[in-house]
Formats: C-alpha cells, sequence, structure tokens
C-alpha cells in the first residue's frame, strides 16, 4: 500500500475522532438542572433503573445499564420489540425508565412509554429530537445536540451514539458519587478480574499459616539471616520488648553490611521507621506504596496507629492470580 494511502486512512480516521471528540465537548458544555434531575431520579428510585432502545442505540442502552450496575444502581435492559410480547412486565411502580433514540421517534419505544405512564414511572429521554414523540412523553429530556454523525454519508450512528454512551456514563457516575458508593462496595461487584483483585484487602489476601519472620535488636546477624531464609520473602522484622515493629532487615541490608556481619547484631543492620500498611488497606493501595517508596515488602498492620506485625507481603503476592 502506498503512503499516501496508508496517510489518507489516518487521516479519515483521526477525523472521526475529532469530529466525535468535538461533539463530546458541546454535550458537556450543555448539561444543566435537567441533568441534576435526572440524577436525583436514579438516586431515589425504589425499584430499579431500565434502559430502552432500539438498533444502535439499544447496543449503547445495555452498555449504560451494565455502568449504572457495576457503580450502585440496579439496572437492567428491556429490549423495545420485545416489550410489547410480554416483557413489559418486567417493569413496576417505583422504577425509573431511560429511552435512548437520536430522532425521538422510533415506533417501538411508544407501547414501552404507555406503559410507564400506565405505572406512573418516570421517563428520562436521551433524543436529540427537542419535539419529538420521545421528548413529549418524558418526565425529563436530555438533549443531545444536533452534530453530524462521524460516517462519511451522515447516515450511520457514530457521533450520536459516541454522545449517548458518554451522557450515560456521566450519569452513572454523578449518581455514584451523590449516593457516595465506597471502595468496598466496588470490590463487592467486581470480585472478577484485575478490578476485583486490585480491590481486595490485603486482610483477605493475606494467608496467616507460618510465623512472621520477626528478631529483637539483639540478634546476631547469623540468626537474622536463619530467619530471613525461614520464610523466604528476603526480610526480618526487628521487634521491641513489647513486640512492636522499630525496624526492618532485608537482604540488601546484609550486603550492605557485609564487613562487619560477623560482629553485628539486628539493632545495628536494621532499617528504622519501616514503610506499613493497614490490613484493610487494597492490593492497589499497597501495590503504589511499594512503588513510592520503591520497596518489594511491607509489613502489615491489624489497624492504623498499631506498629504490631499482623502480616507480611511481598509484592510476588500482588500479582493477579497469584
Amino acid at each position: 500500500m502506498e503512503v499516501s494511502s496508508v496517510q489518507t486512512i489516518i487521516d479519515h480516521g483521526a477525523d472521526v475522532i475529532r469530529t466525535e471528540a468535538a461533539a463530546l465537548a458541546m454535550l458537556a458544555s450543555r448539561l444543566d438542572a435537567d441533568f441534576s434531575a435526572s440524577v436525583d431520579l436514579l438516586v431515589g428510585a425504589r425499584g430499579r433503573i431500565i434502559l430502552a432502545g432500539m438498533g444502535k442505540s439499544g447496543h449503547i442502552a445495555r452498555k449504560i445499564a451494565a455502568t449504572l450496575s457495576a457503580t450502585g444502581s440496579a439496572a437492567y435492559y428491556l429490549h423495545p420489540g420485545e416489550a410489547s410480547h410480554g416483557d413489559l412486565g418486567v417493569m413496576r411502580s417505583g422504577d425509573v425508565l431511560i429511552v435512548l433514540s437520536n430522532s425521538g421517534e422510533t415506533p417501538e419505544v411508544a407501547a414501552v412509554l404507555t406503559h410507564a405512564q400506565r405505572l406512573s414511572v418516570p421517563v428520562i429521554a436521551v433524543t436529540a429530537g427537542a419535539q419529538s414523540m420521545l421528548a413529549r412523553n418524558a418526565s425529563i429530556t436530555l438533549l443531545l445536540p444536533e452534530c453530524a454523525e462521524a460516517c462519511p454519508e451522515g447516515v450511520a450512528p457514530t457521533t450520536s451514539t459516541t454522545m449517548m454512551l458518554a451522557l450515560g456514563d456521566a450519569l452513572a457516575v454523578a449518581a455514584m458519587r451523590k449516593r457516595g458508593t465506597s471502595r468496598s462496595e466496588l470490590a463487592h461487584w467486581h470480585p472478577g478480574g484485575q478490578i476485583g483483585w486490585g480491590l481486595q484487602t490485603l486482610g483477605a489476601l493475606i494467608r496467616r499459616t507460618e510465623p512472621l519472620p520477626l528478631v529483637r535488636a539483639d540478634t546476631s546477624a547469623r540468626d537474622v539471616v536463619l530467619e530471613m531464609t525461614s520464610c523466604g520473602k528476603g526480610v526480618a522484622g526487628v521487634v521491641d520488648a513489647a513486640g512492636d515493629l522499630i525496624g526492618v532487615i532485608t537482604d540488601g541490608d546484609l550486603r550492605r553490611s557485609f564487613d562487619r556481619m560477623l560482629l553485628a547484631v539486628a539493632g545495628e543492620l536494621m532499617t528504622r521507621d519501616p514503610v506499613t500498611i493497614t490490613k484493610d488497606a487494597t492490593v492497589d493501595e499497597a501495590v503504589t506504596r511499594m512503588q513510592e517508596n520503591k520497596i518489594t515488602v511491607l509489613f502489615v498492620m491489624e489497624k492504623a496507629g498499631s506498629r504490631r506485625p499482623w502480616g507480611l507481603l511481598h509484592i510476588h503476592d500482588l500479582r493477579l492470580g497469584a
């Protein structure tokens, strides 16, 4: 393929992204009190949030439903084409309905809107049709700016669906913030994959099946090495008479003190005031702390303010699926 042809293809792709980015910037600048009222409806819903849309809008509606559920707003997708054949039964009083249609004239959503009115279910319309059938039957209309589709023929849903997707994310995240969804709640909803791994607490991760490698300040260097070897993590903690951690000794500390190994004791080899973490911290927080301090091992404390070691964490323990 000629270089000029390659560059033309790249330019076409970049034009699409720039077109959609400009539309998103316009959408962001036009959010108003209706957006805030929509978030209030989602957070205050006694039931669930129903998403409906046909075609490409339906695909976006499915994704928004998944994002809402993943951020604390129980949601599901209702196919408008199936709704008239019995699926309307999933809608209940107390639900909130979000309908996506760029034109606002999608005929299949009419039955969904009628049933919502019958149950007094509030409707949030996402459409570019300010005077459309959908907008006229909605409790709140979130109006999309009239922007050209990125498709060269101006037909295939591209810019419009990108705006719908971004608006759905905005609703979900704003509702999450208003609700005060906690990190621990997110962990419950994302137990699998990298997200679930990173959000689990160290208390759930660490298996306390073996004694911690702990020595006293007057322990000989030889016995320190034996203790470090027994745990296999290349570290020993130095504790005082009360059992509080006052220092750590790593393989690097031993190498740096090699010339006085025969006479040295733990208190002379250790690094004082070591970096620690609590067992209620997450895996992601532990990784960040290790990276910030350029270390590979952390002693884990039972609670904030405590200096008594509860567990031990090596960076190898933090690999996904370890």
